[in-house]
């Protein structure tokens, strides 16, 4: 498959500026070149719970292969725009732990961030390829899905309901039309790490319901958010197992061509399984957060914010 991955990156600050700092509107390409990528040899059966999951459950062919286009799939991964939790974070981690961070909404810079993404997909066509949008069922990814892959705003008349009713989030924004988009589903397995941290335990489907009411929440069993344990956090490699999960679904999807709207956690333990019959330097521009925080290091994004989009050929 071929996976795109955009990264939405913070502003640092003024003295981490070098020779890759640039303009607020432009995108760095950090991998272009083929990569071998081992793809899963056959579904796993696991279950989305807390359990003691490894990844040597997993049954992953390790040499690179080739495989027929019609039989590939093209993956726009998306990790969330700027939250507020974000930004409490960085200046207090503990701030995380914090009950008022509850399903964090985009920060005004966030929502910069996704209309400098929509602008571009726009651009290059991009928005004209997505068949499906799978969006993690928490309000800053649902807030990025919609504004970047959503229609132009929502007028009362249209026979089509709105992604997304007027100020959901408090985002201040206008009702964002779902007329001539392709379809968006809710999917838990995109989820955040679980546990804990309460900005990412999410609201009621039925709240949801009611400020995103063109997003298909039908893939979702539970109304209550029952996968978030206050005492319990979700082990690294239990999101991988999960993420390759997740993988395994999509080839159940008909559509070629998918944008996925999730975290930057979920990517990282994701992706993490995959490279290591590559070199080195390969398997480090997959997944390795050590590449993120060389890459937020050393771009001035300027007062906008900037998307990092990677390619990976796989």
């Amino acid at each position: 498959m071929t996976v795109s991955i955009f990264y939405n990156i913070p502003s640092p600050s003024s003295s981490s500026l070098s020779s890759f700092s640039c303009s607020s509107s432009c995108f760095l390409s950090i991998a272009s070149s083929s990569i071998p990528f081992s793809n899963p040899k056959k579904p796993i059966q696991l279950s989305l719970s807390h359990t003691s999951a490894s990844l040597s459950d997993m049954d992953v062919i390790s040499s690179p292969g080739l495989y027929p286009l019609h039989r590939c799939k093209t993956l726009h991964l998306v990790r969330h725009a700027q939250g507020v939790h974000n930004v409490e974070g960085e200046k207090d981690h503990a701030a995380y732990l914090s009950e008022s961070l509850f399903d964090a909404h985009l920060t005004p810079l966030g929502w910069q961030q996704v209309d400098h993404l929509r602008k571009h997909i726009h651009e290059t066509g991009l928005s004209k390829k997505i068949e499906l949008v799978i969006v993690s069922p928490l309000l800053r990814t649902m807030q990025t899905a919609v504004g970047v892959f959503g229609s132009e705003g929502y007028k009362d008349g249209i026979d089509v309901p709105p992604l997304m009713v007027e100020n959901a989030g408090e985002s201040n924004r206008p009702a964002i039309s779902s007329l001539n988009c392709p379809p968006f589903v809710a999917v838990e397995l995109c989820r955040e790490h679980l546990g804990v941290h309460p900005c990412d335990r999410r609201k009621s489907i039925s709240e949801y319901r009611l400020v995103f009411p063109a997003i298909d929440f039908s893939l979702i069993a539970s109304d209550e958010d029952n996968l978030w344990e206050a005492n319990s956090r979700e082990k690294n490699e239990e999101v991988a197992v999960r993420g390759i999960k997740f993988l395994n679904w999509l080839w159940t999807r008909k559509e070629r061509e998918i944008a996925i709207v999730t975290h930057s956690g979920f990517l990282y333990h994701t992706l993490s399984v995959f490279g290591n019959d590559c070199h080195p330097s390969v398997k480090s521009e997959i997944c390795t957060q050590i590449l993120y925080l060389y890459i937020m290091d050393r771009i001035s994004p300027g007062p906008n914010g900037i998307v990092l989009w990677a390619d990976f050929l796989c």
